[in-house]
């Protein structure tokens, strides 16, 4: 009697960890994507860029409230901690490849898209090895202003020519922020790939 009990509590127990509020909120991060990617499929159109800033706006803002209410509420679960860097990597690659297709991103400032895709493919790998060696890779400070600095980047990008009419100087601002997410970039990947590298060449 007791086991069957414990049995049908399982499931249930599964199932509200999957559908708690952080993780709620990521799942909505990660629904944001499609729509916001939609949205910038007419960049020349400032009201669709407008919609497209603002849907960013909210996925960007639960970035931060997930990871607060999983702390305050004790919410964490595996699920939440996979998923949650993975709804800022797309949001933030999905963005980038609709702006260098406008042409908001063009010339030198592509350098630094290509810096901040290629360098989370990298990490993720990374990561992804180290999972399997049940080595965990904590999220540094610095890591965590650089996903503030991106989503900041991306936002005035977004904004684009329609910012311009309201902001003089919108992309140079989202072009420079573009700059420094870069670098902040390169930084963390170092951080990563050091921290992880006697693991990588760890022959047995």
């Amino acid at each position: 009697m007791f086991p069957a009990r414990l049995m049908s509590t399982a499931p249930a127990m599964r199932r509200s960890t999957a559908f708690n509020l952080p993780n709620l909120l990521t799942y909505g991060r990660l629904a944001a994507v499609p729509v916001v990617v939609g949205l910038l499929f007419w960049p020349e159109d400032h009201w669709s860029r407008w919609m497209a800033l603002g849907v960013f706006a909210v996925a960007a803002i639960t970035d931060y409230l997930d990871g607060y209410l999983a702390r305050v509420y004790a919410q964490h679960s595996a699920l939440g901690r996979m998923l949650d860097p993975i709804a800022d990597k797309l949001l933030v690659a999905a963005c980038l490849l609709m702006l260098v297709a406008d042409r908001t991103i063009h010339g030198w400032a592509l350098w630094a898209a290509i810096v901040i895709l290629c360098r989370e493919i990298l990490v993720s790998g990374l990561r992804e090895f180290l999972a399997e060696l049940k080595v965990s890779v904590p999220v540094s400070r610095v890591a965590k202003w650089k996903t503030t600095l991106q989503l900041l980047s991306v936002g005035f990008l977004i904004a684009g020519p329609a910012g311009e009419t309201v902001l003089p100087g919108n992309i140079m601002i989202g072009t420079v922020l573009l700059w420094a997410s870069a670098i902040l970039t390169i930084y963390t990947g170092w951080d990563y790939f050091k921290n992880g590298i006697h693991h990588l060449t760890d022959e047995g």
